[in-house]
């Protein structure tokens, strides 16, 4: 089961690598992570997904709860909660495949943000869910089209309604 938790930890040096370090010293994967000052200079806001049984995601909502930097820490996965996740993708496309690959961005919503006379650069912004449905509509087209370089940015997300992560 995928989970989100979003950590709001003291912005120092060595606080990210301490919430690293436990995910690695108990075998716990860590699929995306995101992190970024707050409207407060003195903490960041760390969001990251893993997967992990009930028990096992307990167990890690407690054990980075317990280090010193932390503030706190939630699972957004517990509440109705909003995700996004940024992707640019770069494809390769020729003659009617260039078409083809515009009319997909725009169905799915996405933006071209660079163009050259062989090349897309697509940006587009949803769960990732979405994005990988983008990714396989590409692949799958049938067109001459071909995915040089993808880079996503990991999931980000809050809760829905007045819930907010703060002191």
């Amino acid at each position: 089961m995928r989970r989100i938790l979003a950590v709001l930890l003291e912005n120092e040096a060595g606080a990210l690598s301490r919430v690293v370090g436990l995910f690695a010293q108990r075998n716990y994967n860590i699929e995306s992570l995101t992190v970024a000052p707050t409207e407060d200079e003195t903490l960041s806001r760390l969001t990251l997904t893993t997967s992990g049984d009930a028990n096992k995601i307990k167990q890690i909502v407690k054990q980075v709860d317990k280090l010193i930097e932390v503030v706190s820490v939630v699972d957004l996965c517990n509440d109705e909660h909003i995700e996004r996740e940024l992707m640019l993708l770069k494809v390769r496309a020729d003659g009617d495949a260039r078409q083809e690959i515009k009319r997909s961005a725009d169905i799915f919503r996405g933006q071209i943000v660079d163009v050259t006379a062989h090349t897309y650069t697509i940006q587009m912004v949803g769960t990732g869910d979405k994005l990988d449905a983008f990714i396989r509509a590409v692949s799958d087209s049938g067109v001459s089209a071909t995915i040089l370089e993808v880079v996503r940015s990991g999931v980000s997300g809050m809760s829905r309604g007045d819930r907010a992560l703060a002191i």
